[in-house]
């Protein structure tokens, strides 16, 4: 079905393209064609319309003021209501009890002050020590808060 003795083939080739070295169509050590820069006029062509040359630039704009916000924006995550940690952001400094859902069946209970909020976490300061606890948002199943 198919010759032993390929020896004798032919292997189509690509055809030849101006493009960067390395890519297919330019062969290393072939020198590139002359391709005319914008504004300029390919040799042995006339030019049907006028070329239009722009003066150099002598000055560039720049700014050294930073932009002027009003409020910084932040993620809606963090600052819309209807998220879990943008709900939780406005009860900061209520007494809160955070249950946690730990595997599949066991859930355990944290209590203190809520002190912060953020994306993937909770912190709140235990009553009996004073210390902070940071606590995994994701595992967060029912959260109570007194007021």
């Amino acid at each position: 079905m198919y010759p032993d003795d390929f020896s004798n083939y032919t292997y189509p080739k690509m055809p030849m393209y101006p493009g960067m070295p390395g890519m297919p169509g330019v062969m290393p050590g072939m020198p590139y064609p002359n391709i005319p820069m914008p504004g300029q006029v390919p040799p042995g062509v006339t030019p049907s319309m006028p070329t239009q040359t722009y003066p150099p630039m002598t000055h560039m704009p720049t700014t050294t003021e930073p932009p002027d916000f009003e409020y910084e924006p932040g993620a809606p995550v963090e600052t819309d209501v209807n998220y879990t940690q943008g709900y939780l952001k406005q009860q900061i400094g209520r007494y809160v009890k955070i249950e946690f859902l730990i595997g599949t069946n066991m859930f355990v209970d944290r209590e203190g002050t809520l002190v912060d909020v953020g994306i993937s976490y909770v912190i709140i300061r235990e009553p009996e020590t004073d210390d902070l606890l940071l606590c995994d948002i994701y595992s967060i199943k029912f959260v109570r808060i007194y007021y």
